[in-house]
């Protein structure tokens, strides 16, 4: 059984990003197992004082993060951008994720939903994702990175990304980063 961590870099509840990492999780082949990691919010602000060489001390939430993350096979992002980079919280859980080394090697891909209004289309947020993944040893699945311009009508009242061509989309790039860790 191929794990599979989706973290959204989205904290809104309406967000199209979580949406589609609920849609990825719910279309995921057999074989898969994709869950959602959803303690982003609780996460305490980054402060390097706080991430302790031999992890005694550590916040609950950051360790759990770190168990996590440590128990997956495979990680899948999506996020906005905001003000031209990574929304804060977002940024907050990457830092911590660099102390407990968990993502080095591990394969990673995002998708990315911005809409049709978004300036760059979310290609900031992404250059400075693959900034950190890559400062963090992470092995970025390009086959399964995914670009798909949606907008908040594309997500049905089931809370899923509802037009077909985009979750066959979806179905290729969580198949493509399960088939990255064999």
């Amino acid at each position: 059984m191929t794990k599979l961590l989706l973290i959204s870099g989205s904290l809104r509840g309406g967000s199209t990003n979580s949406a589609t990492l609920r849609t990825a999780a719910a279309l995921a082949p057999a074989g898969v197992e994709a869950a959602i990691y959803d303690g982003m919010d609780r996460l305490p602000h980054f402060n390097p004082d706080d991430d302790p060489a031999d992890g005694v001390g550590l916040d609950a939430e950051v360790a759990a993060l770190r168990a996590t993350l440590g128990e997956s096979d495979a990680l899948l992002l999506s996020t906005p951008e905001y003000a031209g980079a990574l929304p804060g919280s977002f940024k907050n859980l990457l830092d911590w994720t660099v102390g407990g080394g968990q993502t080095y090697g591990m394969p990673v891909a995002w998708i990315n939903v911005s809409g049709a209004a978004a300036p760059s289309g979310g290609a900031d947020a992404h250059e400075s994702l693959r900034k950190v993944l890559g400062y963090t040893g992470a092995q970025i699945v390009e086959d399964a990175c995914l670009r798909l311009p949606l907008s908040r009508d594309d997500v049905g009242e089931d809370g899923l990304i509802a037009p077909s061509e985009a979750r066959d989309a979806l179905v290729t790039a969580v198949g493509a980063l399960a088939a990255s860790t064999t």
